[in-house]
């Protein structure tokens, strides 16, 4: 079904060398099969990706295609502007092993705390999610892919973790970072909203100004929530 998976039209890659780095090739060949074979379509759909996938083209278009009669988006192993978790899920373990050490510093630490942490966390992953998938509803009866808006939303643990970062090395630029990361999260936001997603909202020249508001309030949200999830309660 995906033939054409090597890029997009009219875009040239370079052919990789397979021989140019066989223990990583043997490595990324184990991983890929463990993905496939443990967690079947679902692996592949989430975490799949290639070598290709850390390449950009400078552009944010997904490639789609008409399964069953419905527009439907390629998973990201075949197209590298399709989310994954792999860096959301990546930046949440991050974030809380730097938020078990600042506890540490400040001698608060207990697997009761990191416990309160990690459902503080999940609870500004679900916001984040349901901010986007209520910005979409506001605009019109879009089905907009659960699993990319869980991956998109994952993204503010990236900001979130270069913060705590910071903080441990000097904390006073942990609200410079902050702030840094509250501004490239509503950006990227943005962007996904007006690139990717309204793609599919074929009526949003009917809500222009509707749709400019509700872009401005999901980014400035980024900035009480990412806040609220750098707060480790030391």
């Amino acid at each position: 079904m995906y033939k054409n998976a090597g890029g997009h039209d009219g875009v040239s890659r370079s052919p990789l060398n397979p021989q140019a780095n066989p223990f990583g090739n043997a490595l990324y060949e184990t991983g890929s099969d463990l993905i496939r074979g443990e967690l079947g379509a679902y692996g592949e759909r989430l975490l799949g990706t290639s070598s290709e996938y850390v390449q950009t083209n400078g552009h944010w278009i997904r490639i789609t295609e008409r399964v069953g009669g419905k527009l439907s988006y390629k998973p990201p192993i075949y197209d590298i502007n399709a989310p994954d978790l792999y860096i959301p899920l990546m930046a949440f373990g991050t974030y809380m092993v730097l938020a078990g050490f600042l506890l540490g510093l400040h001698g608060k630490f207990s697997p009761e705390a990191l416990s309160i942490q990690f459902t503080k966390g999940m609870i500004g992953w679900l916001l984040q999610v349901l901010l986007l998938k209520a910005t979409l509803h506001s605009l019109g009866s879009v089905e907009a892919p659960l699993l990319d808006a869980v991956a998109y939303g994952g993204y503010a643990f990236t900001g979130v973790a270069l913060a705590l970062l910071a903080k441990i090395v000097w904390s006073y630029s942990y609200y410079i970072v902050i702030m840094w990361g509250c501004f490239c999260m509503g950006v990227f936001l943005v962007k996904i909203m007006k690139r990717v997603l309204f793609a599919e909202v074929r009526i949003y020249d009917k809500y222009s100004s509707k749709r400019h508001y509700l872009l401005l309030f999901m980014a400035l949200a980024q900035i009480p929530l990412l806040f609220w999830l750098g707060n480790i309660g030391v």
